[in-house]
């Protein structure tokens, strides 16, 4: 595989404790949509080695439920996972090893971070100005914790970023995701 075949994320994979929870924290907080279930509770569980050697899991994992959503706006999807077995450590803390956060844009920060909070994220601190090459005068970012325990940034940034007058991937045109955002100049 060469870098030019990968053309972005098509979707995150979660673990959750339960499906449904996460469900509906996720459509409520981001107006996700579900899109299918992949393994329906009353068709599993699925497991067995075949599983165990596909995902690298311990022997007697069982998958649960799989269900994919999508965010409003397009990008990658949500495969939500719930699994049982004889295994399940919590959360990854940004000092840990591994993904560590998902970060999702909002054109409203405040709103989007009340809308979390109000689907029972909690916030860890109030909005913070992105730092040094993000910087601008409205560009901000807030972290929250899910239901679950897993990190989530939101941040924004209507505002030129200084990084974005030298990198080559913003002069192709590839960036930002909000498409609405008025282009860097430089």
């Amino acid at each position: 595989m060469t870098a030019t075949s990968v053309r972005g994320i098509d979707h995150i994979g979660v673990t959750v404790p339960d499906l449904e929870t996460a469900t509906l924290f996720l459509t409520r907080a981001f107006g996700a949509e579900v899109l299918y279930d992949t393994l329906r509770r009353q068709d599993g569980p699925s497991g067995g080695p075949d599983v165990e050697r596909r995902l690298g899991v311990p022997a007697g994992t069982q998958q649960l439920a799989i269900r994919m959503l999508a965010l409003p706006g397009g990008g990658p999807g949500i495969e939500l996972f719930e699994f049982q077995g004889p295994r399940r450590e919590p959360p990854v803390l940004p000092c840990d090893f591994g993904w560590q956060h998902v970060a999702l844009y909002a054109d409203d920060l405040d709103a989007a971070v009340r809308d979390c909070v109000a689907a029972g994220a909690s916030l860890l601190a109030d909005a913070q100005p992105l730092p040094g090459p993000e910087e601008g005068e409205h560009n901000r970012f807030a972290y929250l914790r899910t239901p679950w325990g897993s990190t989530l940034q939101l941040l924004t940034y209507p505002d030129p970023q200084p990084w974005e007058r030298t990198a080559p991937r913003r002069s192709a045109g590839a960036w930002p995701t909000d498409p609405a955002r008025p282009a860097a100049t430089g």
